[in-house]
């Protein structure tokens, strides 16, 4: 995955877990959807490896 992909996947999660979602989504969309298919497999890979970033949770939670 390129770096600035990773940075801005990065700067996404800090923006969630600020509750500021519309500004997430404004940088994370055209990077995601610039990618090639095998970055855009790694960033899906990225983003189910690091929901806890996103959510600000330490552990998942079980029902």
């Amino acid at each position: 995955m390129r770096q600035s992909t990773l940075r801005a996947l990065n700067r996404a999660a800090e923006l969630t877990r600020q509750n500021r979602f519309t500004e997430a989504v404004l940088l994370a969309e055209p990077v995601i959807l610039a990618a090639d298919s095998y970055e855009g497999e790694e960033i899906r890979r990225w983003l189910i490896e690091h929901v806890a970033d996103f959510t600000g949770e330490t552990e998942r939670e079980t029902a």
